[in-house]
């Protein structure tokens, strides 16, 4: 991998010194508000390729951001409605147990509301046996 990225930087100086070496003549540049000294047009374009490259790699990397910013919020977003779906279905299933007949329920057929009419009757048989007493 080095040796490709020497190979590469290698190629690209050798290019910058044709541009200049083709390119010598002055010229001047007019930046619209100001004027910039005459400079070697090969230079010049050299300037122009490599300010290109430094603003189109930061514009990439400010796109691919965005992107895997993207990618991520509709990745937390699926993965919200997996979990949702998961809470549903334990709540179901709290209420199924939650509503399920006990173990007594099924082996004595007795419900609290039974229990609870039992305990009626007892107090109004012993409010009765007073009643007669008296």
């Amino acid at each position: 991998m080095r040796i490709l990225l020497l190979i590469l930087l290698f190629l690209s100086f050798a290019y910058s010194l044709g541009l200049v070496l083709a390119n010598n003549t002055e010229v001047g540049v007019n930046l619209l508000f100001s004027q910039a000294p005459t400079m070697n047009l090969g230079l010049l374009l050299i300037l122009c390729l490599i300010l290109g490259i430094i603003i189109g790699i930061l514009l990439a990397l400010l796109i691919f951001r965005v992107l895997q910013n993207k990618w991520e919020i509709s990745r937390l977003q699926k993965a919200n409605i997996h979990l949702q779906e998961q809470l549903t279905q334990a709540n179901i299933a709290i209420d199924r147990q939650a509503n399920a007949p006990t173990v007594e329920d099924a082996v004595y057929g007795t419900t609290e509301t039974h229990v609870q009419d039992t305990a009626v009757n007892i107090d109004e048989a012993s409010t009765l046996a007073k009643h007669r007493r008296d």
